[in-house]
């Protein structure tokens, strides 16, 4: 097994407002609902990517061009998915009373600890004991309901 060296060790020593001030720092927007972990993660991509300088302006001007093509440039459409799941393989990870759970998004519903479930509300329920919305639990949903 190979071990991956941390290339931003020092985001590990930040406190969780300090990790959104360094997104705001990098990004000019405010964090959005993630939990420490997901935040960090996208941090350290942010940075490689700042470090190596992104995307050759050849590829950006291609992945544009197909963009185009899919959603005749309008930005707004661009934004929205075709469906409110997540991509089939994502892993969301939720701490919980100093527990991380991680699930996995299946093609057709989710797994968690082995086992599967059709709703993120099931896995929130199994979790706490008590009823969620899935979707607020796991932090895809926005205090204005959208996904």
């Amino acid at each position: 097994m190979t071990r991956h060296r941390d290339p931003f060790p020092e985001l590990k020593s930040l406190s969780f407002d300090e990790l959104k001030a360094r997104w705001i720092e990098l990004f000019r927007s405010d964090p959005p609902l993630f939990n420490r972990r997901t935040l960090e993660a996208r941090l350290v991509y942010r940075l490689q990517e700042l470090r190596r300088g992104g995307l050759s302006p050849r590829l950006h001007h291609r992945l544009l061009t197909i963009a185009n093509e899919l959603d005749g440039g309008d930005p707004k459409r661009r934004r929205q998915r075709v469906d409110d799941k997540p991509v089939a393989g994502t892993r969301l990870i939720r701490e919980w009373k100093g527990i991380d759970h991680e699930v996995t998004v299946l093609r057709d519903g989710y797994e968690y600890q082995g086992r599967r479930y059709k709703s993120l509300s099931a896995i929130a329920h199994a979790i706490t004991g008590s009823r969620w919305n899935g979707w607020s639990f796991f932090g895809l949903s926005t205090s204005r309901g959208r996904r």
